[in-house]
């Protein structure tokens, strides 16, 4: 079998970031997300990746993408669940399927993949995983209600992973980036916010903070400073205002 890094959501943002970094690092690539076409540019660019196409929000996406790897002799000695979205407005009024996908990719999908490559690594003794959050995991989000709650799940559950896998020789690292220049923010809906603007990140400095973390097997890494006061204060911070200042918050 050839090992391989698997990386989720790799046509846009992080993941396009996180494939030209691994890539350096000398990673055969494996690209998957809905838009084959940017996957494909990305494959052509980089030249030791392939691309996949795939929906990651649909039931046995999981399945089926490690599948498609396993049929092609490849292993996933890397894996990096960087696919998620957010939306913003009240949860009462917000569309309810797509509040449903989002918990689908960012929480089922994510979970699927992670147990889906575990026993793998844990038989090979080697491995490492990368599984994207937010500093949205360290408190409530009013109006961004369940991105920010499955963020805390991701958080959860790679902190788990990481005591869990460690004994094994196998890393994981959860990712915890504040706002960063990405199309998230217009996804989400709130594409030209002024304090997102201003205390932004650029992707490569995220993307070289998760992997030098994984390097360390570091269980949480929160890249720059304003962000790791935030995430700090928030768990210090009693949770009745921790949720009132997060509601203020104008997206």
């Amino acid at each position: 079998m050839t090992k391989v890094a698997l990386i989720t959501g790799a046509s846009a943002g992080l993941g396009v970031e996180f494939a030209r970094q691994l890539s350096k690092r000398g990673h055969r690539l494996v690209l998957a997300a809905r838009r084959k076409e940017r996957l494909d540019e990305l494959a052509k660019e980089l030249g030791n990746a392939r691309a996949i196409g795939i929906d990651l929000s649909k039931a046995n996406s999981a399945a089926k993408l490690l599948s498609e790897l396993e049929s092609n002799g490849e292993a996933v000695d890397l894996l990096v669940n960087n696919a998620g979205f957010g939306l913003i407005g009240r949860f009462a009024e917000l569309d309810a399927k797509r509040q449903r996908r989002m918990i689908d990719l960012n929480v089922g999908t994510l979970a699927d993949l992670c147990r889906a490559v575990a026993p793998g690594m844990i038989e090979r003794r080697s491995g490492g995983i990368i599984n994207v959050a937010s500093t949205a995991a360290f408190q409530p989000g009013p109006k961004m209600a369940v991105y920010f709650a499955t963020k805390a799940f991701v958080l959860s559950l790679s902190e788990a992973l990481h005591e869990e896998l460690k004994p094994h020789g196998v890393r994981v690292t959860c990712l915890c980036p504040g706002p960063t220049r990405t199309e998230f923010g217009e996804v989400a809906g709130f594409g030209g916010n002024g304090l997102f603007d201003r205390v932004a990140m650029e992707s490569p400095a995220v993307v070289k903070a998760g992997l030098d973390g994984l390097d360390k097997n570091k269980a949480v890494v929160i890249p720059g400073i304003v962000n790791k006061a935030g995430a700090f204060s928030s768990r210090l911070a009693p949770r009745s205002v921790v949720r009132k200042i997060a509601g203020s918050i104008k997206y």
